[in-house]
């Protein structure tokens, strides 16, 4: 028997992932000659390959191993993945993205970064005296497993202060602890996580002697694995690029989301864990929770649903 490689495993794992949470087909009209979950998986692969849509094809021309992990029958022309990763909401994305990132509790960090949207050259923007603003993107990272929590994009100059309780906030059950850099330092901020039973590592910008003191006093050795978020971000731009393909900004947030997705499966592969038995005893915590008298504090509890889809 043949031993399975890293991209074969990467594949079953984005199958099994879409195959859970994503609809056979999105109308009861649809031709059914490739299912959404194929067409999710397919779009990953693009993401990982670092090909276009075009070359997408041809590499499963040659991969009959992969077309068969995702039950193919023919090959799909290009335009049908980059229609479909048009049609695909932006919420199916996003319950991706989160559950592949239940890997486990610990100490969570926040940081942001940015992704270009265009791929002129840097020589040319600066002759031609052209502004192309790029996207930043506010990664919320597991500095246990190093995966992606969640993600913030504006392309706005927006704050640290207003886009971190907003991030962090929503994702109350993935964490014990925040760590943060002063950029967002907030104590209205400090003082909520406080109360939902969270410890913030949030650096004090220094305007008194008091503020010092706070810093001095704060677990340097927590507070330092922040800097994983910078690994996290420096991997993802090395393995994936620093720019977006898309032109329209709501296709490039959604091309984030999904390359958020990717890098944390192929992190799961990388790590040699069951992705299904990861989600499995994630959920089962969740339900202890519920169960439990303590006060649910997380939006992601309502509705009678544990991760908040």
């Amino acid at each position: 028997m043949e031993n399975s490689s890293q991209l074969l495993k990467f594949t079953e794992a984005c199958m099994r992932l879409a195959t859970q949470r994503v609809p056979l087909y999105s109308s009861k009209f649809s031709k059914r000659t490739f299912t959404q979950p194929q067409l999710v998986v397919l779009y990953c692969l693009k993401i990982k390959l670092g090909v276009t849509y075009r070359e997408l094809g041809d590499w499963l021309g040659e991969m009959p191993r992969l077309r068969e992990t995702l039950g193919l029958k023919q090959l799909p022309h290009f335009t049908t993945v980059q229609k479909a990763f048009q049609r695909l909401s932006t919420e199916i994305r996003r319950v991706l993205q989160r559950i592949s990132a239940s890997l486990g509790d610990g100490v969570a960090a926040v940081d942001a970064s940015g992704w270009d949207r265009s791929y002129a050259s840097r020589y040319y923007t600066q002759r031609v005296k052209l502004k192309i603003r790029a996207l930043k993107t506010t990664l919320l990272v597991d500095t246990q497993a190093q995966t992606v929590l969640d993600l913030h994009v504006t392309t706005t100059r927006k704050h640290d202060t207003q886009i971190g309780p907003q991030l962090t906030e929503r994702n109350l059950e993935h964490f014990e602890a925040l760590a943060a850099d002063k950029g967002y330092d907030d104590q209205a901020h400090r003082n909520r996580l406080k109360a939902w039973g969270k410890r913030p590592l949030i650096k004090h910008r220094e305007f008194k002697p008091y503020d010092k003191a706070a810093n001095a006093r704060m677990d340097q050795d927590i507070y330092h694995r922040r800097s994983l978020v910078e690994t996290v971000i420096s991997v993802m731009k090395r393995k994936y690029g620093a720019t977006v393909s898309s032109r329209v900004w709501w296709r490039q947030f959604r091309e984030l989301v999904v390359m958020c997705l990717v890098y944390n499966v192929e992190r799961t592969v990388k790590l040699g864990a069951s992705l299904l038995d990861r989600l499995w005893s994630r959920r089962l915590y969740f339900l202890q929770r519920r169960i439990s008298t303590e006060p649910c504090t997380s939006i992601f509890y309502r509705d009678n649903n544990c991760f908040g889809i």
